[in-house]
């Protein structure tokens, strides 16, 4: 696309009164982008056009990548949204954008040891099966999962981001890292301008783009109206599959999960719960085998799967497997691929346990590929 054209989609979108529906609207009844605005002119003010240079200038000067919706790199799965977003910011790995397969993950902010851990083994899980995770990079749920699949394949996993902020704004403050180990291994998107603040009426909008985008969504820990079940419910009225983790009936974090489940969720408690549903609804048969083989040239009615080979994640508060590498572990911190080498445990292993004791609170991650154990 020129960048004459993102010029006009920019300037004609962030026009005061000019949503996704409206913009749309325009572009109907003009025919093209150009017409639309000339249109949109003999009505309102537009917004100015240098502004709209500048931002193409700011996002071009950040390495970001403004997506439009004619693009052949726009998620086609979003475009089936009436309100679709007419451009997305793109940060990172913008091959991700139509994955073969992929699942988002959500849930409550305030979530439990127990809930972070499940969703982040799962994210690891379905990541090492070649299933890519998104989620929306809040504290909580959002967060553990992405933090799961980017420990998977050695590291190197992937995971996709869907802001509530411009996409140069990293939000919560606390998932700055994260926000930066995402940026380099998977991606980040947002359909908001650069230098847009958090604030409360973005995030429900944010959620139907985590919906769109994935083929089904999982929801641990959540309240019954917490914008994780909005994510559901758009997510259903997509006709996307609906997992959710049961809980507690005496947990107020498990109502909206075991809510869904009622109401026709799938019971969910690993990752196999969800690559079988995936296997079903591609007509295979599952067979034993360690990973699935997604390759991304592959359309999507053609991908072969089948069930992946389990990777053990223990899910006890203080596991008797984590004393050896915790002792490994300083204050100071180790440097993660020394610390691999010389624990004398297999890479998946390794993993699971390095998850289990972050999310026990013993060990933190520190800048520079290093873990250190939390004082006290």
């Amino acid at each position: 696309m020129q960048d004459t054209d993102l010029i006009d989609i920019l300037q004609l979108l962030n026009t005061d009164g000019i949503g996704p529906v409206t913009f749309y609207n325009y572009v109907r009844k003009a025919g093209n982008i150009k017409n639309a605005l000339e249109l949109a002119a003999q009505k309102r003010a537009l917004f100015p056009r240098q502004m709209a240079e500048i931002e193409l200038e700011k996002a071009e000067k950040l390495g970001v990548q403004i997506i439009a919706y004619t693009d052949k790199n726009y998620p086609q799965n979003l475009l089936e949204l009436n309100d679709a977003p007419p451009i997305i910011y793109a940060l990172g790995r913008t091959d991700l954008l139509n994955y073969p397969l992929s699942i988002s993950i959500v849930g409550a902010r305030n979530a439990s040891i127990g809930g972070r851990k499940m969703a982040s083994h799962i994210a690891y899980d379905l990541t090492e099966a070649d299933v890519l995770t998104v989620s929306g990079m809040a504290r909580g749920i959002d967060g553990a999962a992405h933090k799961g699949a980017l420990y998977a394949k050695g590291q190197t996993g992937a995971t996709v981001a869907v802001l509530g902020t411009g996409i140069d704004v990293p939000y919560p403050t606390e998932n700055t890292e994260l926000y930066h180990n995402i940026r380099d291994n998977g991606l980040l998107i947002s359909e908001l301008p650069l230098g847009t603040a958090a604030q409360i009426s973005n995030f429900p909008r944010r959620n139907r783009i985590i919906a769109a985008i994935s083929d089904g969504t999982l929801v641990v820990e959540a309240g019954v109206n917490s914008g994780s079940l909005i994510t559901a419910k758009l997510a259903l009225e997509q006709g996307k599959e609906i997992f959710a983790v049961p809980g507690s009936p005496m947990e107020s974090r498990s109502a909206g999960p075991n809510k869904l489940i009622k109401d026709g969720a799938l019971l969910t408690e690993n990752a196999d719960d969800i690559l079988n549903v995936l296997s079903m609804r591609q007509n295979r048969t599952i067979k034993e085998q360690k990973t699935l083989s997604l390759p991304l040239d592959k359309p999507k009615n053609q991908v072969n799967i089948s069930a992946h080979k389990e990777v053990s994640i223990p899910m006890s508060e203080t596991p008797a497997e984590n004393v050896r590498l915790i002792d490994l572990i300083s204050y100071e911190g180790v440097d993660i691929d020394e610390l691999l080498r010389s624990c004398g445990l297999s890479q998946s292993e390794f993993f699971a346990q390095i998850l289990d004791l972050e999310f026990s609170g013993k060990i933190e991650r520190h800048a520079g590929n290093k873990v250190a154990k939390i004082k006290g």
